[in-house]
């Protein structure tokens, strides 16, 4: 059984027509939590425990899951052990009245988007659940490449950059060094921390992990620190935060340069003193974590421009990773399309067995702006649409099928060229600066392209 992926397009419908799944096995919290989200604008779909809503998700189009942690038949953490099986991008949220640290540790470790304690307030699951959809539609962890099913340690890549990436994490896992991955969005920078910590002398420790971007502003530092029961409305009971969460494991910060500028020198503190307070708090929390951040942003310019912490920066920035572009690997472009068909055939049940040569060279002529993730959504999409056993050019997208004409326009250009050049000459009985003035080039241009094109040239009489 398999959980339909539906991703949303981040042009389209806004955050509010997201449709979230309620399981709960309480009638009345369904209809209470039901009634909450439709009044917010959500579409809400609803189930009663965990095997009723797999089959939701195989039918429907998910945003999000909020399921209750206690159910018969398939209880919460069940339910999540087989959504991350099949859709790790979808977020689940955990509703628990038997919250403790263990257990919200627990479901973060095995992939749980958040966690909420009974009984909660309806702003605080409104929030949760905003940031939840927003990380869905920011492809917040849509992006897994790995070769197979079981190893997300090994990287899709023969590149001779692919290569030294493997270095790299090769090196730093083991250390307790702070790690800073750049790149642009789509490269892969979540897939490098998750092979960095389980690689690393940490791996059966959480790894949480956190989208900066997802979070509004002026909930960061609770978010990160987490708070004390009455901290603020809302606050009913006490929660821990991600540093707390990820004692004696990994943190990683993806988007760090969204985090504002009043919450950096909280954050700088406590990567210094491994030590903070909740939000509303006066006792001082002391952890053990291992920090990873990424961004697609140039820090080196923020920091000029004085949105984020210079000192901040340079404690971020221990062991900085550059990771390229798709469009600055092209060798990796067709063992990444290759992994992709075997992915997307085994979940959608088609035997898609490969790409007409004119969809080939279209993909590798393409500068890919959103990189692999680009790609992945394009080789789901072609394979979802494909009638046949092979992708045709009628699948492929506007702007790739241009991609796809250029390298042969180009070689018809220059074969006109070259012919154009030869005639040209023959008919000035060889002499060079006759032909080039009759051309409109000059001497030295005519004798470049002469060379270009192999053109034998006769002496000047």
């Amino acid at each position: 059984m398999e959980i339909a992926r539906k991703r949303r397009d981040k042009n389209g419908a806004g955050l509010k027509k997201a449709k979230i799944l309620v399981v709960d096995d309480e009638l009345n919290m369904r209809l209470v939590l039901q009634a909450m989200l439709k009044q917010e604008g959500y579409e809400v779909a609803t189930a009663a425990d965990g095997l009723e809503a797999l089959k939701i998700l195989r039918e429907e189009k998910i945003a999000a899951v909020a399921a209750d942690l206690r159910m018969p038949r398939l209880d919460g953490m069940g339910l999540l052990d087989r959504v991350m099986q099949e859709d790790p991008s979808l977020p689940v949220i955990i509703l628990t009245a038997h919250g403790t640290v263990a257990n919200a540790v627990d479901a973060l470790k095995k992939g749980a988007f958040d966690y909420l304690t009974k009984p909660f307030e309806q702003d605080e699951l409104k929030t949760v659940i905003l940031k939840a959809v927003k990380a869905r539609q920011l492809g917040d962890n849509d992006l897994s490449v790995a070769a197979d099913g079981t190893d997300p340690d090994r990287i899709v890549g023969e590149s001779g950059r692919m290569a030294e990436i493997h270095e790299i994490i090769r090196k730093v896992s083991p250390a307790m060094t702070t790690v800073l991955i750049t790149g642009e969005t789509g490269t892969g920078k979540e897939l490098i921390a998750r092979a960095i910590h389980r690689q690393s002398a940490r791996k059966e420790q959480p790894f949480i992990k956190i989208n900066c971007a997802a979070i509004a502003q002026n909930l960061v530092e609770s978010e990160l620190f987490g708070y004390e029961k009455g901290a603020f409305t809302g606050a009913v009971t006490a929660k821990p935060g991600k540093f707390e969460l990820a004692h004696r494991g990994t943190l990683f910060l993806d988007e760090v340069g969204e985090i504002p500028r009043d919450i950096q020198a909280k954050l700088l503190q406590a990567i210094q003193d491994q030590s903070f307070e909740r939000v509303g708090g006066l006792k001082t929390i002391s952890v053990d974590v291992r920090l990873i951040t990424a961004t697609n942003r140039n820090l080196v310019q923020e920091v000029r421009e004085g949105n984020f912490r210079e000192d901040l920066f340079y404690r971020l920035n221990v062991f900085p990773i550059q990771i390229p572009a798709l469009r600055e690997r092209p060798e990796d472009i067709l063992p990444l399309i290759s992994h992709f068909l075997d992915k997307f055939n085994r979940k959608l049940g088609r035997k898609i067995e490969g790409l007409d040569p004119e969809v080939r060279d279209g993909l590798l002529a393409y500068p890919w702006p959103g990189n692999i993730r680009e790609l992945e959504h394009l080789v789901e999409r072609m394979i979802l649409m494909a009638e046949g056993p092979t992708i045709t050019m009628a699948l492929v997208p506007q702007e790739i099928a241009q991609a796809a004409r250029e390298p042969r326009l180009r070689i018809h250009m220059e074969g006109m060229e070259k012919q154009i050049i030869a005639r040209c000459l023959e008919e000035c009985d060889g002499n060079v600066t006759r032909a080039a003035e009759r051309l409109g080039l000059s001497r030295k241009g005519l004798q470049l392209k002469m060379i270009k094109h192999h053109l034998r040239k006769r002496e000047e009489g």
